[in-house]
């Protein structure tokens, strides 16, 4: 049975104040240049760009967004920042988004993603205008049991790495503070979003599949892959960003009816093996390329985990819009559009504007 999702309301966002922590980031930055192109007035907040390249700077974000460069864990400066910009809605996604990573710096990874929360929070609690506030988490914040049935938000909250359970720890917060300093009839409505394992073109991170095999195949040399058989719930950066602003609309004036956590995960035949994107990669990719299995032992991950996003389909109508195979297809042309000299910033921008005319096609 074919998704489809909401309509969107492009009109919503004109004018409307953003302040997007993490907006030199992956997911941040398509966000960036989607609230850009409907005339949200955004001020972003965030580290320098993590990784070189980054879409951030090859898309030429600064020249669009107020952005301010600073450390979520300064409460200091990200107070003024804020105060100073006095928001309507707080999109809160600096985080350090890797597991691998984690391992290698849990005490990082807990400040930012913990820490980093309780700031956002505390800061949001003297905002005067702001009347949203969306907390973005991973599906990765519920305790896996390696089900084979998809986690629903009322499930159990836990993660074995640290970015796992530091997300976790901050979906926590994000209910203290909700219950702690703010009414049901407050004027500020918070929520967090879970989404699963998001790509797209424009992602640099390591210890990432889908930069890990750009980078190799770029290079012509062989993709090295730790778990092919490992089953990942893979969704268009464009799905769960979708997610997150027809969440926000329905914030603005649900008085609260909105608020608590929101599953926005693809539905069960998106979930593939590792191997089999990596494979359909391969087959699309100009040249050859080819993947092997990497020797050795790794850290822990878990191979099985979905969501459940029938709260999201009920009550916001949102669904994933792109098939597996056209979110592969659209990777590929992104990375062989940039290889072959094209604008990363109209590459971007095409690739939104195209999503947006499929959901309104699809709810026509």
């Amino acid at each position: 049975m074919e998704s489809v999702g909401k309509k969107m309301n492009p009109s919503f966002w004109k004018g409307k104040k953003v302040f997007l922590t993490g907006h030199t980031g992956f997911k941040g930055s398509w966000l960036s240049l989607w609230l850009n192109l409907h005339g949200a007035k955004v001020r972003g907040y965030a580290l320098k760009p993590p990784t070189q390249p980054s879409l951030f700077d090859e898309a030429k974000l600064g020249s669009h967004v107020d952005s301010v460069i600073g450390d979520i864990a300064d409460l200091n400066r990200l107070r003024r920042a804020a105060e100073d910009f006095q928001p309507d809605i707080i999109l809160h996604m600096a985080a350090q988004p890797l597991v691998r990573l984690s391992y290698e710096q849990p005490v990082e990874t807990y400040r930012t993603n913990v820490l980093g929360t309780v700031h956002i929070l505390e800061v949001a609690r003297a905002m005067k205008n702001a009347r949203v506030l969306i907390n973005v988490t991973t599906d990765k914040v519920y305790e896996n049991r390696e089900w084979k049935r998809a986690y629903r938000e009322e499930d159990r909250l836990g993660g074995w790495d640290p970015y796992s359970n530091s997300k976790a720890c901050s979906e926590l917060v994000t209910d203290s503070y909700r219950k702690s300093f703010f009414s049901k009839d407050s004027r500020l409505s918070i929520a967090s979003a879970r989404s699963g394992n998001v790509i797209g073109g424009g992602d640099w991170a390591k210890d990432r599949l889908i930069p890990d095999l750009v980078r190799a195949f770029s290079a012509k040399q062989e993709a090295v892959i730790r778990y092919p058989q490992a089953v990942r719930p893979w969704q268009h950066v464009l799905e769960p960003l979708h997610g997150y602003l027809t969440l926000a609309e329905a914030m603005w004036s649900g008085k609260n009816k909105f608020d608590g956590a929101w599953n926005f995960g693809p539905p069960p035949q998106l979930s593939k093996p590792v191997a089999w994107v990596a494979d359909r990669m391969t087959h699309i990719w100009p040249g050859e390329a080819r993947w092997k299995l990497a020797g050795g032992k790794h850290f822990h991950e878990a191979q099985n985990l979905t969501l459940n996003s029938r709260k999201s389909q009920s009550q916001l109508d949102w669904q994933s819009s792109l098939s597996i195979q056209q979110t592969i297809d659209w990777i590929c042309e992104w990375y062989i559009a940039r290889l072959d000299g094209q604008p990363v910033s109209s590459v971007t921008e095409k690739q939104i504007r195209r999503y947006e005319e499929l959901i309104q096609a699809k709810c026509s």
